[in-house]
């Protein structure tokens, strides 16, 4: 069956579309055939997805149906929209693209495009000497049948091992390896998230987050984070107090996409106050090994946890390699095995390999992460230097670990701006893909994971198209509907 969605549904994704000033100001069916393809580009359009008719949109959008027309005929002209009689119109990708990690459609052969949408690092120069290293301890268990649900003993071990040096007393029994943090936030899910419960999670956030919430068809409420300050305690833990979530989502360190770093003071009262909610936590420690400025990190959440309702989530994939799907929970021994029990009806088990690869390079972790932290912490330099000279009028707060930087923008353009810089060859997520439908349209999410000279040049790219935007007045916004 196939989804459509409706015309007030689409111009509420659709936000400010309207084609903004300057000199190469382009006709509305134009900017809105452009803002369509733009929603696709940052998954909030899902491929296959039955489009309105041309005069429900266009009495939704206010605008002439000759204006959707065109749109609608330059979108199945750029392979964007297929259209059928009697059938309607249903979104596509064009011939010779794909859909990348990053959730962005992207060509084969974009050699020149600088890819600011993923949030990843390469490979560490370990990788290669580690994976032979774990292909001559493979034939150990070539023997068996190759499934291990929770995970195979010395990795589940040895993220054991990490969590206790962190300073919580952790078993091998309460590790389940995953196919990735992902998978890890997904399992969870399954298993406390019955469809209808309510949710809270943090705004901006991370889209892959929503989308596996958005999956089990969950009530997402919202805590929104301040730009240069995060958590406002009394604000999060009111949330938690009156909206009694089944389940919290929370990045707790080095916030994706903020950077923000969570306070000790404010761990322990998120889980006193989770606990008399009756709501589970999980938190999301994708970027706990990437400290770059102070090396002392408060205590994991878990470290306040006294009746088994914190979920620590974590992986290789920030610290080490993103092609590594290595992610982990950590949790009660009982909650585990029925983790892996729903696990079984998904993929089974872990490649062997793959985990004996993440064993490896987890016993040199100490110079692996600290060569990551230290290229990091350049690349990020560079980018916020970048910045301050060519939009001087971006207003940020720099992270003191992790690989996001979160820009507020000097207007309400994020995905205008995205859809802009894909013209001179830079990829970006804009804000609203951090957010519920219509939202944060005035921030930008700017990874510092691509090489210094890389990052210098996509900024010079990008205010070379938000000058060009002011070449004359801007016309009226219509403000868009916010669905919290």
């Amino acid at each position: 069956m196939t989804t459509s969605v409706r015309g007030d549904q689409l111009a509420r994704l659709l936000g400010r579309w309207h084609s903004l000033p300057g000199r190469h100001r382009s006709p509305d069916y134009a900017a809105l055939g452009a803002a369509v393809r733009g929603l696709l580009a940052d998954g909030r359009l899902a491929l296959g997805v039955r489009l309105p008719a041309e005069r429900e949109l266009a009495e939704s959008l206010g605008v002439s149906r000759t204006t959707v027309s065109a749109a609608y005929r330059a979108l199945r002209e750029s392979g964007h929209l297929t259209s059928r009689r009697g059938a309607g119109s249903w979104t596509t990708l064009p011939h010779g693209h794909r859909v990348a990690t990053s959730g962005l459609w992207t060509p084969d052969d974009d050699l020149d495009m600088i890819d600011l949408g993923c949030a990843a690092s390469a490979a560490p120069v370990e990788l290669v000497p580690a994976a032979r290293a774990a292909a001559e301890e493979l034939p150990r268990y070539l023997g068996s049948a190759g499934y291990h649900p929770t995970g195979l003993p010395e990795l589940r071990a040895k993220v054991a091992e990490i969590y206790t040096n962190r300073g919580v007393l952790t078993s091998a029994e309460q590790i389940l390896v995953t196919s990735g943090t992902q998978q890890a936030l997904d399992l969870v899910l399954r298993l406390t998230v019955p469809v209808g419960a309510p949710v809270l999670v943090e705004t901006p956030t991370y889209p892959n987050a929503l989308a596996a919430l958005s999956a089990r068809r969950a009530r997402i409420s919202t805590h929104g984070l301040d730009t240069a300050t995060g958590w406002d305690a009394e604000l999060l833990l009111g949330a938690l107090r009156q909206t009694r979530p089944r389940l919290a989502y929370m990045i707790t360190e080095f916030q994706n996409p903020t950077g923000h770093l969570m306070p000790a003071e404010l761990r322990e009262r998120m889980v006193a106050t989770a606990h008399a909610s009756g709501s589970e936590l999980v938190v999301d420690e994708s970027f706990v090994d990437l400290p770059l400025d102070d090396p002392d990190m408060p205590p994991p959440v878990a470290v306040f946890d006294r009746h088994s309702r914190v979920l620590s989530i974590g992986g290789m994939s920030k610290p080490y390699w993103g092609g590594l799907r290595i992610g982990w929970v950590r949790a009660s021994a009982p909650l585990v095995q029925r983790l892996a029990a729903i696990r079984v009806g998904v993929d089974m088990a872990s490649p062997v390999l793959e985990q004996l690869v993440a064993v490896q390079l987890l016993q040199q972790a100490p110079s692996i992460v600290a060569a990551r932290r230290a290229q990091l912490r350049f690349r990020r330099d560079a980018l916020v230097t970048a910045l301050r000279e060519q939009l001087p009028e971006w207003r940020f707060f720099i992270p003191g670990g992790g690989v996001t930087l979160w820009a507020e923008l000097d207007g309400p353009i994020s995905s205008a701006l995205s859809r802009a810089a894909e013209d001179v060859g830079v990829r970006l997520a804009p804000g609203p893909r951090f957010g519920l439908d219509g939202t944060l349209e005035r921030f930008l999410r700017l990874p510092f994971t691509l090489p210094a000279d890389d990052l210098v040049e996509a900024v010079r790219r990008i205010a070379s198209v938000r000058h060009d935007l002011d070449r004359a007045a801007r016309p009226a916004w219509r403000t868009p509907a916010v669905i919290a």
